[in-house]
Parts: structure tokens; C-alpha cells; sequence
């Protein structure tokens, strides 16, 4: 696959990536993630109803991602984003910071990230460590607001039109380690590919979207470098 470097590119991440640093999927097909139900850790109504559940969930989550290390497609996409001459964007809808810690830098985590708080009165978000509870403070407002900075379900996912405008001008799009069926990530492959783009997905399995070019399958800590080392010219 020819790509001129100068060209834009987008690339979108899911669990499928994380997963090989020993991270948890977001859910299992009975819509469970790590033995609990979506929607008492993953809505605003299971926060409200119970708090003290939710903190402690992603407390678990919060330290399990701490202590996790970038695999090599992490590494990979690090090394391609520093290679890169052109414009180049990771969307993520992964909350830990893999990406980051392998040296990533234009990174938008759509779904929020598990080291931010969001205030929930004066809405600012705040980088965060350790635990979190109800009696923990906003920098910003001083009150005893916060919670997880996690995009849930009925919410709007962050960056969307920074996310849109990338995806209109791109030239090659790839999404890897996610099945893109769940808008609006769903959505991100006609948009590139209605705006020209060459689209690529990598996956352990083929998703069979058509509007997908190339289907390259494989766990994504082999497929990833080849596939980078193959943009570079390195293959």
C-alpha cells in the first residue's frame, strides 16, 4: 500500500489494542464488563443510583491501567505518528493511556480517559490519580462534585467535531482492535470513505464492512508494526 507521508491520516483504536496489555474489554456479550452490569457502572442513572459502586468500579479500573504497559502496536503507532510528515490524528475509544505512554501525542479519547475527573457541577475536567470519591474536591469550583471523566451511555462523546473534520480530509483511514458497529464511531468509516480516504481495518477477525478496503486480520501486536512498517517502507 502506497501512501505519500505528506497526506492526512486518521486512526481509530478500540479495546482490541488494550486488551494484549492485559486490560479488560469494555463488555462480554452478555453486556457485562468485568462481571458487572452496563448499565449500574456505565450510565448516569447506575451513578446516581449508586455512587459508592461506580467510584470503586473505576478506582479498579483507574489502578489497573496504571500499572499496564504499551504493547508493540502501541509502539508502533507512536513510532508512525513521529514519522508521519502530514496531518495525523489517533481517536481512541479507549479511557487508559497506553497510547500516551508509548509517546503518542496527537491522541482525542473520545470516551473520556480513567486518569481525569469531571465536575459534574461546574463541568471542568481535571487530571486525577488514585482513588476517587464523593468527598473529593473540584480544583475549579471547591465542591464535592466529582466524578469518573468516562463518557457513558446517553452521553456525547468528546472531540466530535475536531473528529469530523479530520475524517473529511483524510486520505487513509484505519481502525484497529474495534468493530466500529456502535455509533458514532460506526459512522467514521463512511465519513472517511465518503470523503476519498483508502480505508483499512485490522482486527483479529474481518467485521465485514464492506466500506472497508483492506481487511487485514491478526492480533494487533503483529499486525499493527507490519502494517506501519509497510506505510513507512520498511516491509
Amino acid at each position: 500500500m502506497k501512501t505519500d507521508r505528506s497526506s492526512p491520516i486518521v486512526i481509530l483504536t478500540g479495546a482490541g489494542i488494550s486488551a494484549e496489555s492485559g486490560l479488560a474489554t469494555f463488555r462480554d456479550q452478555g453486556g457485562l464488563w468485568e462481571g458487572h452490569s452496563i448499565e449500574d457502572v456505565a450510565t448516569p442513572q447506575g451513578f446516581h443510583k449508586n455512587p459508592d459502586l461506580v467510584f470503586d468500579f473505576y478506582n479498579m479500573r483507574r489502578a489497573e491501567a496504571a500499572k499496564a504497559r504499551p504493547n508493540a502496536a502501541h509502539n508502533a503507532l507512536a513510532a508512525l505518528e513521529n514519522a508521519w510528515e502530514g496531518d495525523f490524528l489517533l481517536i481512541t475509544q479507549n479511557v487508559d493511556d497506553l497510547h500516551e505512554k508509548a509517546g503518542s501525542k496527537r491522541v482525542l479519547h473520545m470516551h473520556g480517559r480513567l486518569n481525569s475527573a469531571l465536575c459534574h457541577e461546574c463541568g471542568s475536567h481535571q487530571h486525577w490519580e488514585g482513588d476517587l470519591d464523593r468527598d473529593c474536591f473540584c480544583t475549579s469550583c471547591s465542591r464535592p462534585a466529582l466524578r469518573p471523566d468516562i463518557v457513558w451511555f446517553g452521553e456525547m462523546p468528546y472531540d466530535m467535531d475536531a473528529i469530523e473534520e479530520a475524517l473529511g480530509n483524510a486520505a487513509l483511514f484505519v481502525a484497529i482492535g474495534t468493530s466500529g458497529t456502535v455509533y458514532p464511531a460506526a459512522g467514521f468509516v463512511m465519513a472517511a470513505a465518503s470523503a476519498g480516504a483508502r480505508t483499512v481495518e485490522i482486527n483479529l477477525e474481518a467485521t465485514g464492512n464492506d466500506l472497508f478496503e483492506d481487511h487485514i486480520t491478526g492480533s494487533a501486536s503483529t499486525a499493527v508494526p507490519a502494517f506501519v512498517n509497510m506505510l513507512l517502507g520498511k516491509a
